[in-house]
């Protein structure tokens, strides 16, 4: 699969995340957050290296007490003992100033601060607690993403651009003055910041909408003001299926337009679920769209009346989860796998066109079908699987393939 995109990225500046670069011509940096109790250092660390071993670059968690400032530098040193220099990023809201005045190896263990200017009481009291926040930030030589939310806006900011809005022979819509309020508030605070000496290459900034279309419509503008990285994100996103198609349709639009630099896909976990599923969607928005490229991509027939039998779902899935667990080690080992296709199809229909396109691809015998399954190797048919051994013979070769064609690269 080709990873190359016509898609003509922004223009912004580049800045450094730890060992990771946002923006100007680096790939789409895929991020997520943990939902642990901070102060629990053993979980957080366990649940941040889960959520880096899945795909995550970045990793932020939340800094809301004064236990939890105290973990951030602890959890830093299990991070490094398990071999993962993924960034840690801070969330703060409220109290940050006076955590981090409390805990300065929480700052020096954080690759990132994450500010939201509405929850630091910018423009109250000549805005000491921003101050401080950005204060910290150039004492310690990090960035700073200012993530505006609509849930949690400067409220003064709003009120005043409602009254200004009144005003007007012509006032605007309610909802176009929140969006401009949004926008308002992330890049007054960077100016802010960078007033305060933060450099301009420091800053990334956000603006999080519940709404896709409010969402599409704030970037869009905020692309066109400024020249720092963004980050992408449908704040609230939602559980299942909505929060996924709800992530996607809104970050898809917006990354076909070359807007976006990083990107969290903020769903609600289903009850048991892995929060590293946050991070697959994530990278298979991307992946998707030819963007990046993260794991072989497993393309699979959606079943018909001809495909009565569900073994090919079955095969579907194995070697969809059986590719995933095997990338960490394949990536060590195997530099370019991420772009092997795949596919599994249900019946000779499509399924040997499809295999013919793909990498690997077995094409699965349908209903009153011949019992045979071809196997096709780069567009070539090379053997003809039968038998209830088919999962693991097609399983084995994938893995020869890996190794034949990816071991050369190391």
């Amino acid at each position: 699969m080709s990873t190359s995109s016509p898609i003509q990225r922004r223009p912004c500046v580049q800045v450094r995340v730890g060992p990771v670069t946002v923006g100007g011509d680096a790939p789409v940096v895929v991020q997520s957050m943990t939902n642990t109790d901070t102060a629990d250092e053993v979980a957080t660390a366990v649940q941040v290296a889960q959520l880096a071993r899945a795909g995550s670059e970045i990793v932020r968690i939340t800094v809301n007490t004064e236990e939890a400032a105290a973990a951030v530098p602890r959890i830093r040193d299990r991070l490094d003992a398990m071999g993962l220099d993924v960034p840690l990023v801070g969330d703060f809201h409220f109290n940050g100033h006076r955590l981090l005045e409390k805990h300065p190896a929480c700052a020096e263990a954080l690759a990132k601060l994450r500010i939201n200017p509405g929850n630091v009481v910018l423009g109250k009291k000549r805005d000491p607690q921003f101050a401080a926040m950005i204060e910290f930030a150039c004492r310690y030589d990090k960035p700073v993403r200012i993530g505006v939310n609509w849930g949690s806006l400067d409220q003064d900011l709003l009120a005043r651009m409602l009254d200004d809005n009144a005003k007007l022979p012509q006032p605007r819509d309610l909802a176009e003055v929140m969006r401009e309020a949004v926008i308002q508030s992330a890049l007054q605070s960077a100016a802010k910041a960078e007033e305060l000496g933060l450099a301009h290459d420091k800053i990334i900034l956000s603006c999080k909408m519940s709404g896709v279309q409010d969402l599409i419509a704030v970037y869009r503008s905020l692309a066109a003001r400024c020249d720092y990285p963004l980050h992408l994100g449908l704040t609230e996103a939602g559980m299942g299926s909505k929060g996924i198609v709800a992530s996607t349709a809104a970050l898809a639009v917006l990354l076909q337009e070359g807007i976006g630099d990083t990107i969290r896909i903020s769903l609600t976990p289903e009850p048991g679920e892995a929060r590293t599923k946050e991070v697959v969607v994530a990278q298979e928005i991307l992946q998707t769209m030819g963007l990046r490229a993260f794991t072989p991509m497993v393309t699979a027939c959606p079943g018909c009346g001809r495909t009565s039998s569900t073994f090919f779902q079955e095969l579907a899935e194995r070697i969809q989860n059986h590719v995933r667990t095997m990338m960490p080690e394949w990536r060590k080992h195997y530099p370019g796998v991420e772009n092997m296709t795949l596919a599994v199809m249900g019946c000779v229909v499509n399924g040997p066109g499809e295999s013919k396109h793909a990498d690997i691809g077995i094409s699965l015998p349908g209903t009153g079908e011949v019992p045979v399954a071809p196997v096709y190797v780069d567009g070539e048919k090379t053997v003809t699987l039968k038998g209830d051994t088919i999962a693991d013979e097609f399983q084995a070769i994938i893995d020869d393939y890996v190794r034949r064609k990816y071991g050369r690269a190391g």
